[in-house]
Order: structure tokens, then C-alpha cells, then sequence
């Protein structure tokens, strides 16, 4: 059984009543042995706050925007370990248990899921698959695979850029001077909403454009409009 607090799952959220439930009733089994759920709002004007309280540790209240959200929470957890984890994810009940077992195990600082995207078109297994093989070939990972990391090492870097996107790729770029990441090889799922809502080739070129953009030394702030 998981005692004091090793993992701290931060949760940041917007208007995720739809979700919120069924991803924090999969953690309450590792709420109960010990992992801290940390859930930070961006002023959500939906259920999510209400319906969210009741089942996490702490709810904290923030600005709008990712980065600055997880940063929130990170300030606020208690745990040597911090699982950023997207509101709309799809989780196993065991996956806490997996990453303390594989951080214990390893001397990694910092580590991913591989992914599995919610929709059913086979193009999206097409990507997924692209997803996972390039953060294993590049040591890059994105929000969206729940990256954990220790938290001594996550405060030593500063936390999260306070930029408006790609501060998953920027905070991976620093994390992976210290160690590659560990590869959790079970799929988080994370949902295909985006690709199925404004065309599949449309996204994942666009996504490739903002990327190639960022590398090239393009203004966040601008890239974040486009993604818009």
C-alpha cells in the first residue's frame, strides 16, 4: 500500500464537466493509499468546480492558461513526484502504482505514457502510432502523454515557461539534458475531439506547421492565435 505522498496527480481544467468525474472516480483508489489529487481551475463557468470538489485534495483557483495552471498546482503538491495529467484523459486504475514503481526503479528524472486517441477512424490509429514513435526517437514528450517528473528537478528548472503553447515541448527540451524519459508502454488515452472536430489532415498539419514554427524560434503567443 502507497503511504505518505510519493505522487501528486496535478489535474488543470477549464470546462471539463463533461470528464472531470470519470477521470477523478479512476484515481480514487490511489487517493486512498496515499497519492494527492490536485485539481487547478482557470475559472471555469460550467459544473466542473462542484462537481470536481468532492473527490480531489486540494481545488485551487487560477489564471487562464495551462503553464501557469500546472505551475499552481505543482506550488501547491505535496508529492515527490508530479503527474501532469490533461482533465480529459482516460486512465487506468493502476497507473500511479506504475509510474512510483518505475521512478523507484529507474534514475530517471522524468518520464511518459504512450497514447492512445479516443476516436474510432483508422487514420487516428495512424497517428497515435507517429505520436509515440517520434517522443521515443526524440526524448520530446507533450501534455497530452502525461508527463510526470520529480519534483525536486521540476522546481530546479523553474516549472513550466509561462507561455501560451508548446510548453509541454519546451520543459521536455530541458528535461531531457538530465535523463531520457521512462516510457510508461500502457496508453493513456486522450481524446481525438480536436482532430474529429476540425478534420483529421487539417490538425495534424497544423500541429506540424506550429511545431516547426516553434523550433524555428516563433513567438508562442502568436502560434497559440493559429492554434486557436
Amino acid at each position: 500500500m502507497i503511504r505518505n505522498t510519493v505522487l501528486s496527480v496535478v489535474i488543470p481544467c477549464l470546462n471539463e464537466a463533461e470528464t472531470i468525474v470519470q477521470l477523478l472516480e479512476t484515481l480514487q483508489d490511489a487517493r486512498a493509499e496515499g497519492v494527492e489529487l490536485v485539481l487547478v481551475d482557470g475559472e471555469s463557468i460550467d459544473d466542473t468546480v462542484a462537481l470536481a470538489a468532492p473527490l480531489v485534495d486540494k481545488l485551487i483557483g487560477s489564471v487562464v492558461g495551462r503553464a501557469q495552471q500546472m505551475n499552481a498546482g505543482a506550488q501547491a503538491a505535496a508529492g515527490e513526484i508530479l503527474w501532469f495529467l490533461h482533465a480529459d484523459s482516460v486512465i487506468r486504475a493502476e497507473f500511479p502504482r506504475q509510474i512510483i514503481s518505475v521512478m523507484a526503479a529507474s534514475e530517471s528524472d522524468w518520464g511518459r505514457f504512450n497514447i492512445r486517441l479516443s476516436g474510432r477512424h483508422p487514420m487516428l490509429r495512424v497517428i497515435e502510432f507517429m505520436m509515440n514513435w517520434r517522443s521515443r526517437l526524440s526524448g520530446i514528450a507533450t501534455g497530452d502523454q502525461g508527463i510526470f517528473v520529480r519534483r525536486e528537478l521540476f522546481v530546479r528548472l523553474g516549472g513550466f515557461p509561462a507561455i501560451p503553447l508548446m510548453e509541454d515541448i519546451a520543459i521536455s527540451k530541458r528535461l531531457k539534458r538530465y535523463s531520457r524519459p521512462q516510457v510508461i508502454a500502457r496508453c493513456l488515452i486522450t481524446s481525438s475531439r480536436r482532430w474529429e472536430q476540425s478534420g483529421i489532415i487539417s490538425t495534424v498539419l497544423l500541429m506540424w506547421r506550429l511545431r516547426w514554427a516553434y523550433f524555428f524560434g516563433a513567438d508562442p503567443a502568436r502560434l497559440a492565435q493559429r492554434y486557436r
